[in-house]
């Protein structure tokens, strides 16, 4: 009796905690989200950007027009996208490390980048004309989502035999195919002219600038599925630490769990790279920052990467456009050159560990 009435109360203390932790992520990306929208070539304060998007919302606030306008049209569809974008690798990324049990693991292992920029340099050089007139402007979106699945598909088939997700294969393939992929978009590259080269680069560097409605729904819809397949995955992943024998005895559908991630995780971070283009390093970063904080807990750890993913996106979206304006920074770039040094720092202080010090 006593054994039992004392074991809960540890795990609703961390639960609480972990809880109050996500709270206090929240607010620090909704923080960071008005700041973003604030801060460009027309610099509002804050309280301006809390009321042009009261306004947008219906409340009877006083607003300049010209605020309602900047904020609504120009910089509110661009953070959304950059805020999706960066829950979606945060989260992907998190997922993918899990699943291969490997720090380093990303969603660019599946191909999913790699497949994307394929079909958007295709369409880029090629042209499409397949498509109706309406749909048109939306073309290099539509063949980078369709490229980041076929690949995905054809990794995802190789690693499959009788039966089983075989992750060793997995991954040796998604080298072969991102290298494939990489061989494929430079001989695309090799045959284009130089206006196809300036959008060729400026999409593969990933950028927010192209943020609309329909492209946020796409996204959204997408990472819908791995959202609400969270909580599962989340206790899946933490009895695979354990190992794939451990994690069967504890009743996980081993099989079941990786296909189901591979596939939303394909089908989430495919829309994200078809809306915004290839972005590095959130996907890695996100999850080792979180894992910093509290832990490998994935009921903590999908949802803090998935917000810690935004508020980096987002701010990095943010300092692309205000560096070197008016001229635009590819947030690609950006992240870069945020999670480089990160990760020198995160080697150095491994080191440092295993030489004792």
């Amino acid at each position: 009796m006593t054994g039992t009435a004392v074991l809960p109360r540890p795990v609703a203390r961390c639960r609480g905690r972990d809880a109050s932790a996500l709270a206090l992520l929240g607010l620090a990306l909704m923080a960071v989200v008005v700041a973003a929208i604030g801060t460009g070539a027309i610099m509002l304060a804050p309280g301006r950007v809390l009321a042009a998007l009261g306004a947008g919302l219906g409340l009877p606030v006083v607003v300049d027009a010209r605020d309602l306008a900047v904020v609504l049209v120009l910089r509110v569809p661009r953070t959304l996208m950059a805020t999706l974008v960066g829950a979606v690798l945060g989260v992907a990324g998190a997922v993918m490390q899990g699943l291969f049990r490997n720090p380093l693991a990303d969603p660019g292992l599946l191909g999913v980048s790699a497949g994307g920029a394929v079909g958007a340099v295709a369409t880029i050089v090629l042209g499409a004309t397949i498509l109706p007139p309406p749909l048109r402007p939306y073309t290099t979106t539509l063949a980078a989502f369709a490229g980041a699945l076929a690949v995905t598909a054809m990794v995802r088939r190789i690693a499959t035999v009788e039966g089983r997700v075989l992750i060793a294969t997995m991954l040796l393939a998604g080298i072969v195919f991102n290298a494939l992929a990489g061989a494929v978009t430079s001989a695309f590259v090799f045959a284009a002219d130089d206006l196809q080269l300036r959008d060729i680069m400026f999409w593969t560097m990933g950028s927010c600038a192209g943020a609309s409605w329909p492209r946020l729904a796409l996204v959204a819809a997408s990472a819908m599925p791995l959202a609400l397949a969270g909580p599962w995955l989340a206790r899946a992943l933490n009895a695979l630490i354990l190992g794939e024998r451990e994690a069967i005895t504890l009743g996980i559908a081993i099989e079941r769990t990786k296909r189901l991630a591979v596939v939303l995780v394909a089908l989430a971070v495919g829309a994200a790279v078809a809306a915004t283009g290839t972005i590095g390093f959130v996907g890695i970063v996100a999850p080792h920052l979180v894992r910093l904080v509290r832990g490998a807990d994935h009921a903590w750890v999908l949802p803090a990467a998935g917000l810690t993913g935004a508020a980096l996106l987002v701010a990095a979206d943010a300092a692309a456009r205000t560096v070197l304006a008016p001229a635009e920074l590819p947030i690609g770039l950006v992240t870069a050159l945020i999670g480089g040094p990160f990760f020198l720092a995160l080697l150095m202080r491994q080191r440092l560990q295993v030489d004792g010090r």
